[in-house]
């Protein structure tokens, strides 16, 4: 069991991620790589991926195995929305956290020469770390990144009608089947860990998560910064038509299936070129399906300099919800 003991302090400081974290995405999905789990949800998506994974991609993998410890610097603890800032995070990691880290894990499983060099921080083993996680990033996530972004973006609005109607501890409350909030208590059942974190004023960052598989997972050091990331439902498939295009069909008669797909896309709020770069769509054809959502009361836009911004209004999250799921 895993244990959070919270502090009336540490309710005012919880904290929901802003979108998916591509360093423990890419982590998580590497467990997967290693060992096959969840074949129904990750089948697809791990044949593609072993199919033809970089052979540059292998030194990541060694550093991730599937059961036990996974280097906590591997996902640094700040979090971050971009790969190249998290990347930068990773690198510039402390020699004692990774003689730390590297320690913890050689004391589970053997380790090859290049993580015993990562290990005494050699600059050459460093920016080994940097071309092989890049590689297995590029390979494994950044193709599926605007899937996962939409998986968690619906979780998210989820979190934030919970957030509105039963507040924070509504929202601790409805994380997932194995998390209960016995108050000032947030309990996981893990039959693996027997812990107790005392947040201490330091409050919570709830991360939600595309590839975190059956039971909320944090870092292994209680001493880090507190993150609980919880997995998500899988809506979105990462490889074909996404699952619930079905599901979404009466949406997509009624305004199109690329202006549904626009309007789910503002789940989170961007621009003009952020619409566009999540439909894959031209600068034009975002800013024609903007103005036809907008016009129709679905969306509102904000004019900032030469940047609009688009968000939903609440008959957009209502045409959302009411879709059938």
């Amino acid at each position: 069991m895993l244990r959070f003991h919270f502090t009336s302090d540490d309710l005012a400081r919880v904290r929901i991620a802003s979108g998916p974290d591509p360093m423990w995405e890419t982590m998580l999905s590497a467990h997967l790589v290693n060992e096959l789990h969840g074949a129904r949800t990750f089948g697809a998506w791990r044949a593609q991926v072993v199919a033809d994974l970089p052979r540059l991609a292998l030194p990541y993998l060694h550093l991730t195995p599937s059961r036990g410890y996974s280097p906590d610097f591997l996902t640094p603890p700040a979090g971050t929305t971009d790969f190249v800032d998290g990347l930068d995070g990773v690198l510039f990691t402390h020699r004692d956290r990774l003689r730390t880290d590297l320690d913890r894990l050689s004391a589970q499983k053997p380790v090859s020469a290049w993580a015993t060099d990562l290990r005494n921080g050699l600059v050459k083993a460093v920016d080994g770390l940097g071309a092989t996680m890049t590689a297995y990033h590029s390979h494994a996530i950044e193709p599926y990144w605007t899937r996962i972004r939409a998986a968690v973006d619906v979780d998210l609005m989820v979190r934030a009608r919970v957030l509105a109607a039963r507040g924070v501890e509504g929202v601790l409350s409805s994380l997932h089947p194995t998390v209960v909030w016995d108050a000032p208590v947030l309990l996981i059942d893990n039959p693996t860990v027997d812990r107790d974190v005392h947040l201490a004023g330091r409050g919570l960052r709830l991360v939600p998560s595309y590839f975190c598989w059956r039971k909320p997972m944090t870092f292994a050091d209680p001493e880090l910064e507190p993150v609980l990331l919880f997995p998500i439902e899988h809506g979105v498939s990462l490889v074909g038509a996404p699952a619930a295009a079905d599901a979404q069909a009466p949406l997509a008669r009624l305004l199109g299936r690329t202006r549904a797909a626009a309007l789910q896309a503002l789940v989170r709020p961007t621009t003009t070129s952020g619409l566009a770069r999540r439909l894959g769509a031209s600068l034009a054809s975002a800013s024609e399906h903007a103005t036809v959502l907008r016009r129709a009361g679905l969306i509102r836009s904000t004019r900032c300099g030469n940047r609009t911004s688009h968000e939903l209004t609440a008959l957009g999250y209502g045409l959302l919800s009411s879709s059938p799921s």
